[in-house]
């Protein structure tokens, strides 16, 4: 469980495969090529390691249940 407080911005790409389930809040997600998804509670994404690189944001606060 991992949980980003309101404001939270990531300070670099990512290029490690993870598997995101959002619990609470909102979590924006920016891929490399540009586009941008936002995960509600309930809402899940999968990427594999290298795949593509992305960061994650969230203006309201977001928990997460993460495997890596």
């Amino acid at each position: 469980m991992v949980e980003y407080t309101p404001g939270y911005l990531a300070d670099h790409w990512c290029h490690k495969g993870h598997i995101l389930l959002c619990m609470e809040g909102e979590l924006d997600t920016e891929l490399d090529d540009g586009r941008t998804f936002t995960l509600r509670p309930g809402m899940s994404y999968q990427v594999a390691d290298n795949a593509e690189a992305h960061r994650s944001s969230t203006l309201v606060g977001a928990k997460l249940f993460i495997v890596d």
